[in-house]
């Protein structure tokens, strides 16, 4: 079992783009290695991951066309869709923006009772991410999709389970070691058989949504650098409300 641990609990483990290219190498690697049968994805006690480190994507956010298309971002997101091998996330706090998104594209998923997932991106004068424009309406229908994509709402891990995002419910202190056995699991299953079962769960799916992503991936590049974004990240740095009415 091959283990991606999100360390960064002094800033409630936002994702640099340096932390995804690690994420997007480990997950290449553990796909190539014949003796890794499973991925454990896991975070801190109390924050699976806040989102995207605002500051760092201000400074470093890939540009539109081909830069956009190989950002480590990017590159972590089509390795965890194309990733061939059981993805088990264990999710033991807040999961915020790609926090949850990510979650949409692993096999099993346990969520502590402490867990807080949303998908604020409109807010942040973004647009969603990660396929979640077509997985989530297909997980919910469009009406409670919209309060999660359009208006951000947050949602409890038991909404979670229901709709289909999560697979159980732990109290905090067993999510890591629950998912950890899980993965365990696929140690003494049938490595071809797992493989190939997994690729036919995917395959009806896994072209339009690396489309969808690839189509999401150049409007999130553009609404970066768009007004609306950076009064956002000027709000959020100033500790205010944004102000959206001068637009």
């Amino acid at each position: 079992m091959a283990t991606i641990e999100i360390a960064r609990p002094e800033k409630k483990n936002a994702l640099t783009v340096a932390m995804y290219q690690a994420m997007a190498d480990a997950l290449n690697a553990a796909r190539a290695d014949a003796a890794v049968r499973a991925v454990l994805i896991t975070g801190q006690p109390g924050v699976f991951t806040s989102g995207n480190d605002i500051e760092d994507f201000m400074t470093r956010a890939p540009g539109q066309g081909t830069d956009a298309a190989d950002s480590p971002v990017l590159r972590f997101m089509r390795a965890l869709i194309e990733c061939d091998k059981p993805v088990v996330a264990a999710v033991t706090g807040a999961a915020i923006g790609i926090g949850t998104t990510m979650l949409l594209h692993c096999d099993f998923v346990y969520v502590s009772d402490e867990a807080r997932l949303a998908m604020p991106f409109v807010a942040l004068g973004l647009v969603p991410e990660f396929a979640s424009s077509l997985i989530v309406p297909q997980l919910m229908g469009h009406r409670r999709a919209a309060d999660k994509l359009l208006l951000g709402d947050p949602f409890t891990p038991e909404q979670a389970v229901e709709c289909g995002i999560a697979s159980a419910v732990l109290p905090a202190g067993e999510v890591v070691n629950h998912a950890r056995r899980v993965a365990e699991r696929f140690n003494a299953l049938p490595p071809g058989a797992v493989r190939e079962t997994k690729q036919l769960l995917r395959a009806p799916q896994a072209a339009q949504q690396l489309e969808v992503m690839r189509a999401e991936g150049a409007i999130f590049a553009r609404r970066l650098r768009s007004p609306e974004a950076m009064e956002a990240f000027q709000a959020f740095f100033q500790k205010r409300k944004p102000d959206f009415g001068k637009f």
